[in-house]
């Protein structure tokens, strides 16, 4: 496992995970739970650095039954998922606590938010450089590299650490006014 970046706490046999345990992937992901045969197999958890879980019963290294709760505490729901629609954009915390006043709104679910490494963006469990398309946790290690798909999704969506300040030029903005043209 050394080699993999991986490691094992708990009991064994046949030089395989059986019975309860820890299972650390490189990726600080955490199994905490039952293994038969050298798979996660019986209850068990996953933790996710950025705070998040998933329980689950496990047969033979796959999933049977499981739940995913995010690390604000919000639990995900595969059918009625009300959370987060185009009728309701509050973030979980503003759910479970009201709206902020006027002025003082939040930009994600936390108050106040993370502040962005210079040249990055927040992409929701850590910061994304998009010269190097590394994502690296909140924490600072490395968590992985993007492909062009989310380096696409991350680029258009999500919040970065700068400001973009958009100026026109007020007489070109006249003279295409007067020429009927609505351009600002």
């Amino acid at each position: 496992m050394e080699f993999i970046g991986s490691s094992y706490k708990g009991n064994t046999k046949d030089g395989r995970m059986d019975g309860k345990g820890e299972y650390t992937f490189p990726t600080d992901t955490k199994y905490v739970g039952e293994m038969k045969d050298g798979m996660f197999h019986g209850k068990g958890v996953l933790y996710f650095p950025n705070g998040s879980k998933y329980e689950a019963t496990w047969e033979n290294g796959i999933v049977k039954q499981g739940s995913f709760t995010f690390a604000d505490g919000l639990q995900y729901q595969e059918k009625n998922w009300d959370y987060c629609n185009g009728f309701d954009r509050q973030f979980y915390s503003e759910r479970c606590n009201g709206l902020r006043p006027a002025g003082d709104s939040q930009m994600t679910d936390l108050h106040p938010p993370r502040t962005i490494p210079e040249g990055c963006y927040d992409c929701a469990d850590g910061f994304y450089d998009p010269t190097t398309r590394v994502i690296t946790s909140y924490s600072g290690s490395f968590l992985r590299n993007a492909d062009d798909s989310e380096h696409e999704w991350i680029v258009r969506t999500c919040r970065k650490a700068w400001d973009e300040v958009f100026i026109t030029d007020p007489e070109k903005t006249v003279a295409s006014r007067s020429a009927g043209n609505n351009v600002t």
